[in-house]
């Protein structure tokens, strides 16, 4: 363990605040580096409850959109705003499908294949680990995962 600068104490204190949040959420391996400071917990996390535990992308048919990191995942741009996409709709490739917050940084979900949207696998400002699936595609024009 190093010390940390008196000038990246508060940085320190903010990723700390951070970190709690993920542990709680289940995360077992958090890395955050800004500036001068770097955090790095390995196994500290808690077991997420049953009922929090998303389900295996081969539970159902079709191609999972993942979460791109560990955050917490938004279905629309801002409060209030319609959600980016619906059962039903058809995606393409590079077509932003939600966020991830991590960190105060939003971070876009895309689609990297087209298809339908066949079900909507995380809760909207619900926390996501890393390749969480977030929603379901059924491929386009036969594709298989």
């Amino acid at each position: 363990m190093s010390t940390v600068p008196p000038e990246s104490s508060a940085l320190l204190a903010e990723m700390c605040r951070h970190l709690s949040g993920l542990l709680a959420a289940g995360a077992s391996r958090v890395t955050m580096a800004a500036g001068p400071v770097r955090l790095e917990v390995e196994g500290g996390g808690r077991p997420a409850a049953p009922a929090a535990v998303a389900p295996e992308p081969a539970a159902e048919p079709g191609l999972a959109v993942v979460a791109p990191l560990v955050g917490v995942f938004y279905r629309a741009p801002q409060p209030g705003a319609a959600p980016f996409v619906e059962v039903g709709d058809q995606v393409e490739p590079g077509q932003q499908v939600g966020i991830v917050e991590a960190m105060k940084l939003m971070n876009p979900v895309l689609a990297e294949r087209a298809g339908r949207v066949t079900r909507i696998a995380a809760d909207d400002g619900a926390p996501v680990e890393y390749e969480q699936p977030l929603l379901l595609l059924e491929p386009a024009g036969g594709e298989v995962g």
